[in-house]
């Protein structure tokens, strides 16, 4: 699908610059969830096949990140994944993250309080901070605050040379930028930002060595190998695959996080890349900033809080910068509106 067609089944109506933080649904996804809501309300339907959405949603983010299926679990958000890592962890264990990392990331590591070592250095330092003390890289591929994006492949073979695991949170990537979760241990993603999607449907990629280390502390029916048979009692009868570590899905955030992953794929993430990279950069420049490999912009704009007050941008401000991002859903015509508010047109 070309992305300018694509574009017409998104309808903002603001300068919506907030992606990072929420991103807006496509009409199709809004329709399908409008009429499974109805179905529900008057009663029209058994639940049993609002799983189908879950499941065609596992397949697609599998595509989206390049790794099979099996190896995809679905949660609800990327802290509880991570927190199953983090749990798997021997006492004192050594954990390397980047600074100023996003504490969904972070926090699961810290709240061990049993001798494990976190250690923050600036991401450029990651890769070359690894060494044979250390037994996970926890990083986020694109950085939250500042849109700094990792380098992954430095990072995955520092870790590899020193037999550690790296764990990465993709939130801020998937939707925009080309991730391939193969290399990678453990990639968690939240789905509500650059995959438009409901929040409350989440993803996460397990390297398949992992499978009998991780304990699936929240395990239920859906993690069962047949879940429809593991309602009930003993004996445990999880899934071989990464789908033992499943939480029953909330149903309906599902049925929009389906088809909104379908069109993202039909888009293609290269063209996506291409076209919210060119956009950030285009502000990047008219603000005076060198070009970036970021589809978020974060600057200090001290006009900002005046420029804005009032308009119709929906923006955030993060670590004391406003902070846009730049998506599918954006055009030419919202960086120039954005900088003649600013007070710099292009």
């Amino acid at each position: 699908m070309r992305l300018e067609d694509a574009q017409r089944l998104w309808q903002p109506e603001t300068l919506y610059l907030n992606t990072a933080s929420y991103g807006l649904p496509p009409g199709p996804a809004w329709d399908e969830f409008q009429s499974v809501l109805a179905d529900w309300r008057h009663g029209r339907t058994s639940w049993e096949g609002w799983g189908d959405y879950t499941e065609s949603a596992r397949a697609s983010f599998a595509r989206l990140v390049g790794v099979p299926v099996e190896r995809i679990a679905i949660g609800a958000n990327t802290s509880t994944m991570v927190g199953l890592v983090a749990a798997s962890l021997p006492d004192g264990a050594r954990v390397l993250s980047a600074e100023p990392e996003f504490t969904s990331l972070l926090w699961p590591f810290l709240a061990q309080q049993r001798g494990i070592e976190v250690e923050c250095v600036p991401v450029p330092r990651l890769a070359e901070s690894v060494d044979a003390r250390t037994d996970v890289v926890a990083l986020s591929a694109v950085q939250s605050s500042t849109g700094e994006v990792a380098d992954l492949d430095a990072v995955i073979d520092a870790a590899a040379a020193h037999a550690a695991r790296v764990v990465v949170d993709a939130t801020q990537a998937c939707g925009w930028l080309p991730v391939d979760a193969s290399r990678i241990d453990v990639l968690a993603c939240s789905a509500y930002k650059w995959l438009c999607s409901p929040r409350g449907t989440a993803f996460m990629s397990v390297n398949p060595e992992l499978n009998d280390r991780l304990t699936p502390h929240a395990a239920g029916w859906y993690a069962g190998e047949d879940p429809h048979s593991s309602y009930y009692g003993p004996p445990l009868r999880l899934a071989k695959d990464a789908r033992r570590f499943d939480v029953s899905p909330a149903w309906f955030p599902w049925v929009a996080t389906a088809p909104t992953l379908d069109l993202l794929l039909a888009i293609g993430i290269d063209a996506i890349h291409d076209h919210d990279l060119r956009l950030a950069n285009r502000f990047r420049e008219g603000l005076g900033l060198p070009p970036g490999d970021s589809a978020i912009v974060s600057a200090e704009l001290p006009e900002a809080e005046d420029g804005l007050r009032g308009s119709r941008v929906i923006a955030a401000g993060r670590a004391g910068l406003l902070r846009t991002s730049w998506h599918v859903y954006n055009m030419d015509d919202d960086v120039d509106e954005l900088l003649e508010l600013l007070g710099r047109p292009s």
